[in-house]
Parts: C-alpha cells; sequence; structure tokens
C-alpha cells in the first residue's frame, strides 16, 4: 500500500525571483536523502512537494524527510479528486477513524483552496462538509475555537486532506549559501555551531586540531562520531585531522606560557583558512561564545580574527550555555560531545591565561617563531577523513 507525505516549507517563499532556485535544491536534497529508501517518489508541484512511500516504510521516510533543511512541517496526507462528494465521504472515515484511534469528540473543517477553478467556496465547503459528518456520525460535534481535531483540506490538482502537522527543522535548504569550514573541537558547542550554519544553507568541511601522543586516538573517533551525527543533516563531510603539537611545543619554548591559548587559536584559524581556501570556502566557522572561556573575551575574538582574511562566522556568540546543550541534545550530539577524552587545548595549558590580549604583543611573540613553515609541516601531515551519511568510507 502507498502512503503520500505533503511537505511545507516556509522562507524559500519569500525569496522572489530566486524561489525557484532554492526550490530544486530542496527538492534535490530530499530525493538525497531517500535515496536508501525503496520506491519513494519525490513530487515538486506549485508550491508543495509530496513524497509517495510504502506503507511499511512510514517512519523512516518520516524521520530521514524531517531532518531536511528547508522544510517547516509535513502531512500524512490522503488525495482525493477535486469532487464535493468525494470530499464528505472522506471527511467520514477521517472522523470515524480519529474517532476510535484517539478518542476525538469535537472536530473542525478547514479548506485552503488554491484551485480556484473549482466551483465551491471555501467556507462553503468548510459547513457542507461539517454538515456532512454531523449527519453520518454520533458522538461528534463542531468545535471552531478548541477542537480535538482539525480535518484540513488542500484543493490543488487534486485535494489533500490531513489532520496531522509534523515539524520539520525549517532553514534554508542546504548548501544554498555558500560553503564554510568548520573548525570541529569534540567539544559541545562547534557540532551545534556546525549544525545552525547548515540550517541556514552552509555547506560544511570541517577541521579538527589535536596532539597526538598527548590526545589519544579515541579523542579523534569521537570527533568522527560527530561528524557522523551531523551527516544525518548535511548528508555527507570531509574531516580534516591536523596534529597541532610541534606548534604548540614551539608556543611554548619560545613564547610567554599566559600566551599559549590564544597565539594556539591563531595557528588553527590561519590552517583552518589553507584548507577553506583550497577548498573554495568562503568563511570560517567556530563555536566560540562570548565569556564562555577565558581567551574568548572581546579583545580575544578580536586578536584571533586578526589572523584570517576570512569572514568568521559564530553562530553561538550570544547563546547562553544551556541554549547549546538543549540544542545538542535535539540534534544528538550532547552525549558524544560529554564523552571526556581530552583535546589539544589542554596541552601546555598555563596556569594563567591572558583575557584580554594586545594584537600587537601577539604579532611580537609570533616573530620568534617560522610560523609559515610550522603550518606547512601541520597541514602536510594531517589525515582527511571522509564520511558519507554516518559511514566512515574513506581515511
Amino acid at each position: 500500500m502507498r502512503e503520500l507525505l505533503l511537505l511545507r516549507y516556509g522562507e524559500i517563499s519569500l525569496k522572489g525571483k530566486n524561489r525557484r532556485v532554492f526550490e530544486k535544491k530542496l527538492f534535490r536534497n530530499i530525493r538525497k536523502a531517500l535515496v536508501d529508501i525503496e520506491e519513494t517518489e519525490v513530487i515538486d508541484r506549485h508550491g508543495r512537494g509530496y513524497v509517495e512511500f510504502n506503507t511499511e516504510d512510514y517512519d523512516e521516510v518520516v524521520k530521514v524527510v524531517s531532518r531536511v533543511f528547508g522544510l517547516v512541517s509535513m502531512s500524512k496526507a490522503i488525495k482525493v479528486d477535486n469532487d464535493f462528494d468525494a470530499f464528505c465521504q472522506i471527511g467520514k472515515v477521517e472522523i470515524e477513524r480519529l474517532k476510535k484511534e484517539k478518542g476525538v469528540k469535537s472536530f473542525k473543517i478547514e479548506t485552503r483552496r488554491s484551485n480556484k477553478s473549482f466551483g465551491m467556496k471555501s467556507p462553503d465547503i468548510s459547513s457542507g462538509i461539517g454538515a456532512y459528518i454531523l449527519d453520518h456520525c454520533e458522538d461528534i460535534h463542531v468545535d471552531v475555537k478548541h477542537p480535538d481535531v482539525i480535518l484540513n483540506y488542500e484543493i490543488r490538482e487534486n485535494t489533500y486532506v490531513f489532520s496531522e502537522r509534523i515539524p520539520c527543522k525549517g532553514g534554508m535548504p542546504y548548501g544554498s549559501a555558500g560553503k564554510g569550514m568548520m573548525l570541529l573541537s569534540g567539544g559541545i558547542d562547534s557540532p551545534v555551531a556546525g549544525y545552525q550554519m547548515a540550517r541556514r544553507g552552509v555547506e560544511l568541511e570541517a577541521v579538527h586540531f589535536h596532539s597526538y601522543p598527548f590526545t589519544s586516538e579515541r579523542a579523534l573517533e569521537k570527533v568522527l562520531d560527530l561528524g557522523k551525527i551531523l551527516t544525518h543533516y548535511t548528508y555527507n563531510l570531509r574531516i580534516y585531522s591536523v596534529n597541532i603539537l610541534e606548534i604548540q611545543k614551539a608556543i611554548n619554548e619560545k613564547c610567554p606560557s599566559e600566551e599559549m591559548t590564544i597565539l594556539s587559536r591563531r595557528f588553527m584559524m590561519r590552517i583552518a583558512e589553507r584548507l577553506a581556501l583550497k577548498s573554495r570556502c568562503q568563511c570560517l566557522i567556530t563555536g566560540e561564545n562570548i565569556g564562555q572561556v577565558a581567551s574568548q573575551t572581546m579583545e580575544g575574538l578580536t586578536v584571533t580574527n586578526a589572523s584570517v582574511d576570512l569572514p568568521v562566522l559564530r553562530p553561538l556568540l550570544a547563546y547562553d550555555k544551556n541554549d547549546i546543550i538543549k540544542v545538542s541534545k535535539e540534534i544528538d550530539t550532547y552525549e558524544t560531545s560529554i564523552l571526556p577524552f581530552e583535546d589539544c587545548c589542554t596541552v601546555f595549558l598555563p596556569d594563567r591565561v591572558v583575557t584580554k590580549p594586545r594584537l600587537e604583543k601577539m604579532v611580537f611573540s609570533e616573530s620568534k617563531l617560522d610560523v609559515d613553515a610550522l603550518i606547512d609541516e601541520a597541514i602536510e601531515n594531517m589525515d582527511v577523513y571522509y564520511i558519507d551519511k554516518g559511514e566512515l568510507i574513506e581515511s
């Protein structure tokens, strides 16, 4: 038996002359998300989308489609001919089903008539269907203010009848707003930052910094696990794994200890920018948050920004930590992020961290280092991993 989902999108409808570009991207993404589920058909038609699929795949189809950025909601719908008698018959059947399955005692009919060639007006259609149901169903009444269920009729090339709206992620179609290089640390914040940018349509690549053997292989596995979770929303993800231990050793040897965190961060940003430019990314993305740690002061972020030319996007900048945790739980990264494996920021961690760094002092300290050579060596020895829909397929 076949089922049908009616798909709705929000912001895309406001895009004017560019609207069709975003719609095409959205439907390509839906088809990509459903490619592993056999006998699904995605239909793009007149400001609405539909997915037809086999009944036994309902739960999986809903799970997959609900993650596609750009969709705001969907409904399991019944398609009927544009015939008033058919409207009434299906309305009776649906109300009887909802009475039996959910104990519904009151209802309301809402009609949206996009197809203006249909002879009746929306209020007349709604009242007529409601009257028919009252005449043919027992123990049910109309409640226009607080009904147990709203039975919706969308009249288009056919008519679609539904009573439930399943929320989706909203946002813009993934890949419709350029490309960014995400600094993926393995903590709670950076996966959420990547998710939020992906939700706005930014295609992601990622770079992870480590200090092996001071950091363990399990710390890398943790980051790859986070990448796998993110590909539920981004479909695939390339992760560059860069060892910065030699950079940290050089900083520790030649620079003031309290500058370790800021100087290391400036090196990370430079490496991320090099990789971003090579991959045609247009920005860097971090999970930094004002005042969350000692290096994330306004002065610290300013000094970090000064190390690169690409714009640095920080979608979590004004988030409360509890807000970040809430999103991480919603996208299933939280339990992985809190696993107790060290990251590179804990290596050579000083007792005191400069909280209001001055750019000229950082530049002076970096003059004692062979910055380009250290960066070249780190990039030359990096590893690259590719994840496709939760599976590590290349390393």
